[in-house]
């Protein structure tokens, strides 16, 4: 598997644990969060809807997170979304 150097440059919170992500490289679609992370640890509070909810981009590091520290790897994140179709 080759990784390619991605950020995340924009993130909206849908039903359930999914999120809209879209990259640098042009690349958006769809990922379902509970799919990636267990529940435990820093992970624990996005069990909480409304805190799930309030994911932001950090510019400085190129991915989503959250006020909590709780952040995942964009490259994880971009091998991982369903691709929309344009």
């Amino acid at each position: 598997m080759i990784c390619t150097l991605v950020d995340v440059i924009d993130v909206k919170a849908l039903d359930g644990y999914r999120l809209r992500l879209r990259f640098d490289d042009g690349a958006q679609g769809v990922v379902d969060i509970s799919k990636l992370v267990p529940f435990k640890g820093i992970f624990k509070a996005l069990n909480d809807k409304e805190f799930f909810s309030r994911v932001s981009v950090n510019q400085d590091i190129g991915t989503i997170y959250w006020e909590n520290g709780a952040d995942l790897s964009p490259a994880s994140l971009r091998e991982s979304i369903q691709i929309e179709k344009k």
